[in-house]
């Protein structure tokens, strides 16, 4: 049976290396649901973290139900009925354009939450800096339709916002905020100078817990903010929370060769259960629990017993692996391993906890993985077992 499998010690490692980022730099670090959104785990993350960032009103409630803490939402587009459930119990609200906030102004300011200060109304901007590698992630791409761009800010009537908010990164270094923050100075400094606004929202997309990056520049920039502007700032990592955390455990069903290539078909599912190996494109690393000489490392989460060989690129067993879909496309790549893959193999693919079940479809009715926790003993426990009437469910 596939099995997502995270590590609830890796997950309080990555936490605690944000808290002390938060406590240094003074900023407000949140879980951005939208990589990472395993309720089961809150648990665990709560006592780290000053809240979740949502994409909608859907997210927002699991932050509030199940995380408790801060909750900030922002959405390309509200509907009314949104509106008025948020109000009722999100800390931040953010808009993606002036539009929205026009027609929703009213009914925010005058909501008794507002009126007690319980709700920060914010306006996401678009600094048009890319820095990211993929357009299909880039929000500062020609035309895109995520936030608010310096010449639509002219004359626009923006009482009732205290907070600015830009999200440009995608698993990025330090660096890339570092020169994207120069833009945001250069096109809305006059405003974050201004004492209407109290917070900036840096958004997610930063790799805070990578072992190779520049956490100093990092609170460095976010000191230097919030002195010059009288500022709080917040950041919304969801992959920084999660990575090298979790593991999606797979099984070989069929081995053939077809017109020169070695297949193997899997259990698991590229377009359906990591599609950012399509979407990308993304190559997972791949380990085969085997006999014979281990890997350097081991996968993110590893059980005793087992012993791993990690899959190169090239090589004398070269197999093109692929999931159970229809799609001709499903394909997850070209690996090869220390001996010919059989049926009933285990196969693990590594740092799959972030943008993987979050992301996750039934299509074709293809079966979705378990969600499991590895717990500090090495109990694991099952969160959730996925089946037909999952997949019945939604559709009818």
């Amino acid at each position: 049976m596939s099995q997502y499998l995270i590590s609830l010690p890796a997950l309080e490692s990555n936490a605690s290396i944000l808290r002390e980022v938060a406590e240094r730099s003074g900023a407000k670090i949140v879980l951005a649901l939208k990589a990472f959104s395993l309720w089961p785990t809150f648990a665990k993350l709560q006592p780290y973290l000053s809240g979740c960032c949502a994409s909608g009103l859907w997210e927002a409630k699991l932050s509030q139900q199940y995380f408790g803490k801060e909750t900030l939402t922002y959405s390309p587009a509200y509907t009314r009925r949104d509106i008025e459930e948020l109000l009722e119990f999100t800390t931040h609200l953010d808009f993606n354009s002036l539009s929205q906030w026009k027609s929703f102004r009213e009914v925010c300011l005058t909501h008794p939450r507002a009126q007690a200060g319980e709700i920060h109304f914010g306006l996401r901007i678009n600094p048009l800096h890319s820095t990211g590698e993929t357009p299909l992630y880039d929000p500062c791409s020609p035309g895109c339709r995520l936030g608010v761009t310096r010449d639509q800010l002219e004359g626009a009537d923006l009482s009732g916002l205290s907070t600015l908010h830009f999200h440009t990164l995608c698993e990025q270094p330090a660096s890339d905020l570092v020169s994207t923050m120069e833009a945001v100075e250069r096109d809305f400094g006059h405003l974050l100078a201004s004492p209407q606004f109290t917070d900036l929202n840096m958004g997610g997309g930063h790799w805070i817990t990578k072992p190779d990056y520049d956490r100093e520049a990092l609170i460095a920039l976010v000191q230097r903010i919030q002195e010059k502007y009288s500022i709080q700032v917040w950041l919304e990592p969801g992959e920084a929370v999660a990575i090298h955390t979790g593991v999606l455990r797979a099984q070989v069903l069929d081995v053939f060769e077809s017109q020169g290539t070695r297949h193997a078909v899997l259990d698991i599912s590229a377009t359906c259960h990591m599609p950012d190996v399509l979407e990308m494109p993304y190559r997972p690393d791949v380990f085969l629990v085997a006999d014979g000489e281990p890997a350097a490392a081991p996968p993110a989460v590893s059980l005793a017993g087992e012993n791993y060989q990690l899959a190169t690129e090239q090589g004398p067993h070269l197999h093109q692996l692929g999931g159970p879909s229809c799609l001709a496309g499903d394909s997850i790549g070209d690996y090869a391993f220390s001996r010919p893959l059989e049926i009933g193999d285990t196969l693990v693919f590594d740092d799959m906890a972030h943008y993987t079940f979050v992301k996750s479809t039934l299509f074709n009715g293809v079966p979705h993985p378990d969600l499991a926790l590895l717990h500090e003993g090495g109990e694991i426990e099952t969160v959730r077992r996925f089946g037909y009437e999952d997949f019945a469910g939604r559709l009818g």
